[in-house]
């Protein structure tokens, strides 16, 4: 997928908050910006104020809920309904917004999804196809399965619609608390990223966070271009996609400068740390941007705004303990 550069996103963005507010008022959530001092969270850079913008309360336990739900609204819905390769999360945002429209949805998920997220779409009404080892496997079942039914295909991260509407995230931080100085954000496939960066271009500093064990972003810019990389770890359900995605790979290369690397140690005991210190029970994928702080990846400076995206909460809670 390319021609990212051709689209005015901001525009696109817009649009996609109208829609979602016109058609799934009940369905999509605002939720809450949480402004603590950053000593709250064992930052020691004096005047530091860090926002937690908490989409992990969103429709469907994550900020995919805006995407998938502008993707079905923005396009006619066949009888065979929508399919969806996913993770975990893009496949339970996209059942629910078909749910919700009452619509049928099949998604397919590799087999490194836990059984939690695989109960949810259950619950939701979805056909759940399990297979492969990671989510490009995924994919590549879904895309035949896509060609025999006919159902509209949601992409979990790669299609203007679900990138314009992941960018309602960024639209609603400003309209609650401004711009902040940066914006720290977790990238699988770039979905997130993509859209973050479309809405605040170069207003607010986006930094990029993967695991090491997940560097699409990162193993694309030493490459110069996105390519395939290997992929595991505690959060590979959700930010195990093999490659960048082409409209994140475009709207980063404009707007994002820095991309880090963060260990599985860090990101765990980061996970950890929200939900004993703050009671926020989130996957891993969630806990990247405390990490970042936390492990020193990320030294803010003195005085700035840092906001931390928590953008998701489809974890077991057993896992917390």
């Amino acid at each position: 997928m390319t021609g990212a550069a051709s689209i005015d996103w901001r525009l696109d963005i817009e649009a996609a908050a109208r829609r979602l507010h016109e058609h799934a008022p009940h369905f999509l959530r605002e939720t809450p910006l949480w402004k603590l001092s950053g000593r709250a969270l064992g930052v020691e850079v004096p005047g530091v104020e860090v926002w937690l913008k908490l989409e992990h309360l969103q429709a469907s336990g994550s900020f995919k809920a805006r995407g998938m739900m502008n993707r079905l609204l923005a396009n006619e819905i066949p009888d065979s309904g929508a399919i969806v390769a996913s993770g975990g999360n893009a496949g339970i945002a996209t059942a629910a917004a078909a749910h919700a429209l009452r619509v049928h949805c099949e998604v397919f998920l590799p087999t490194v999804s836990p059984e939690a997220k695989r109960a949810r779409l259950r619950a939701l009404g979805a056909t759940v196809v399990v297979g492969g080892e990671v989510y490009g496997d995924a994919l590549a079942a879904c895309l035949e399965r896509q060609r025999e039914s006919g159902a509209l295909f949601t992409h979990a991260y790669d299609q203007p619609e679900v990138v314009a509407g992941a960018g309602t995230l960024g639209r609603e931080i400003e309209q609650q608390g401004g711009l902040p100085d940066a914006v720290l954000v977790s990238v699988g496939g770039g979905g997130l990223i993509g859209g973050l960066a479309a809405w605040f271009e170069r207003r607010s500093r986006v930094v990029a966070l993967e695991p090491e064990r997940a560097p699409t972003l990162f193993r694309a810019r030493e490459a110069g271009e996105p390519v395939d990389v290997e992929v595991g770890g505690v959060a590979a359900d959700s930010l195990g996609a093999r490659r960048i995605g082409a409209i994140a790979w475009e709207l980063t290369q404009r707007h994002v400068r820095d991309a880090l690397l963060l260990p599985d140690e860090a990101i765990r005991a980061a996970q950890l740390w929200l939900w004993k210190e703050l009671k926020l029970a989130v996957e891993p994928a969630a806990a990247l941007p405390l990490a970042a702080l936390q492990s020193g990846a990320y030294v803010p400076r003195e005085g700035e705004k840092l906001c931390l995206i928590v953008c998701g909460a489809n974890v077991d809670p057993a896992s917390l303990a």
